[in-house]
């Protein structure tokens, strides 16, 4: 009865979800097919088989966290079929893996809407051995549907802030049966473990955070580290910058240096903006405009190194360059964290060398963002002014910042090893064969739960 009225509830408000969802879709650019048959289960097939890994990653940061275990996946030999509701994370997927899924071992597909009907659809055409949820994508009626199917169902590289655990707490009446069918549950930390132990799922094993394991391409940083050597100059980078942060630090850029004066040493920097959203570059294009200050579009160089020297702004309007961004930059500003975002993702910074400047909100990455400042490879400050003070003050003493940029690798390095704890605890479900898919025929998908399409 209670997931009768979840159902019901989800029928009445997915209009507005898909709503929701084609109005991004146009904010963000690509082929998102909100309302496509096969987001509904329907007339499509599985072609990894026999029996794929299922991974699912909702969006861009689930997508960048579990590229790592995706990659060991398929080191194996294992077949994958990778799952998402976003098209900013389908894409950069399909980037990332095009040989994987060229030669037919990974194969990408939407996550099924959470109706029965359509969850089990889905089960009964990709006949997966597992399902391994990236972080936090827990959906009633697809655990039903995964437990009816014999599916086992691992949360993995599970976090959960103490806001979320809230939230989710008060959906008890429909999460808790959700999170104590999970097989599973390989936590960041102790303590998301226990927060979600504490909502119903099973206690935890902490096998750390799968980012550490993100390898940044070397040959992409070293084309960055030429760009810097062409400019010549510091270079501080706003790294994945949200709504309203750009104006706020740039702002504080300029304060900083009107106050400085003529004779200020740090006037020669170049302010690297990186938005984290492509839909948003129109819009700090314009803000930097407004403001005056002389700055350049990365788009509009067909080699960055060739940037002039009296462009005291680049916008890095580009897509797939953070290595890149990264090698050229001295100092990260961590966007997200400056207005109530909850932060980024700091650890490609790290792993660059790149000492990083945290603004108050990183509740998404607490615990990543505390280590990082114990090791001395980020600090955390109480707002945009700061961040540019702490930036202008690294940026004056290269000792320091070298010094802290060692010790942001070498934070990354002690931390590694997530994805093969991880692999480690998955050897029963991976090895596994084929489940019970009696349950999840077309057939049974019709009756009194699988209406609501």
């Amino acid at each position: 009865m209670t997931r009768s009225l979840y159902t019901a509830v989800l029928a009445l408000v997915a209009p507005l979800f898909w709503w929701q969802l084609a109005r991004r879709a146009r904010r963000e650019g690509g082929n998102w097919q909100v309302l496509h048959p096969h987001r509904f289960g329907r007339r499509w097939q599985c072609h990894t088989v026999p029996a794929p890994v299922w991974v699912h990653a909702v969006s861009l940061g689930e997508t960048r966290a579990a590229e790592p275990l995706l990659a060991a996946l398929l080191a194996r030999g294992l077949p994958v079929l990778l799952t998402h509701t976003t098209a900013t994370a389908r894409d950069a997927a399909a980037a990332r893996f095009a040989d994987a899924i060229r030669d037919g071992q990974l194969q990408q597909a939407w996550l099924p809407y959470d109706f029965p009907g359509a969850t089990r659809r889905f089960l009964a055409a990709a006949r997966p051995r597992v399902l391994l949820l990236i972080e936090r994508e827990i959906w009633p009626n697809l655990m039903q549907s995964c437990e009816r199917a014999g599916v086992p169902v691992v949360l993995v590289n599970a976090r959960l802030s103490a806001r979320s655990a809230r939230g989710l707490a008060r959906l008890g009446v429909w999460m808790r049966p959700a999170l104590s069918r999970l097989a599973a549950v390989l936590a960041q930390t102790a303590e998301d473990g226990g927060r979600l132990q504490a909502l119903g799922a099973p206690p935890a094993m902490v096998t750390g955070n799968l980012k550490f394991d993100v390898r940044l391409d070397a040959a992409e940083v070293a084309e960055g580290g030429r760009w810097r050597a062409a400019w010549g100059r510091p270079v501080a980078i706003l790294a994945s910058t949200r709504d309203g942060e750009e104006a706020r630090l740039l702002e504080a850029v300029l304060a900083a240096e009107n106050a400085a004066g003529r004779d200020d040493p740090a006037s020669a920097t170049l302010w690297l903006v990186v938005p984290r959203h492509a839909r948003r570059f129109d819009e700090v294009a314009a803000l930097l405009a407004r403001v005056g200050v002389r700055w350049q579009r990365r788009s509009e160089l067909a080699d960055p190194a060739t940037l002039a020297p009296d462009r005291r702004w680049l916008l890095g309007d580009s897509m797939g360059e953070m290595a890149r961004y990264y090698g050229a930059a001295d100092v990260a500003l961590l966007g997200g964290s400056f207005e109530d975002f909850g932060g980024q993702n700091l650890l490609e910074a790290c792993a660059a060398g790149v000492p990083v400047i945290a603004g108050p909100s990183v509740r998404n990455f607490e615990q990543a963002v505390s280590d990082a400042v114990e090791a001395g490879a980020a600090c955390r400050v109480a707002g945009p002014e700061a961040a540019v003070a702490q930036a202008r003050h690294w940026l004056a003493q290269p000792r320091e910042r070298d010094r802290r940029g060692a010790e942001a690798r070498a934070f990354v390095a002690e931390h590694q090893g997530a994805t093969e704890r991880t692999l480690a605890c998955l050897t029963t479900f991976l090895s596994a064969s084929l489940a019970g898919y009696g349950e999840v025929s077309e057939a049974k998908s019709a009756g009194p739960e699988g209406s609501p399409e």
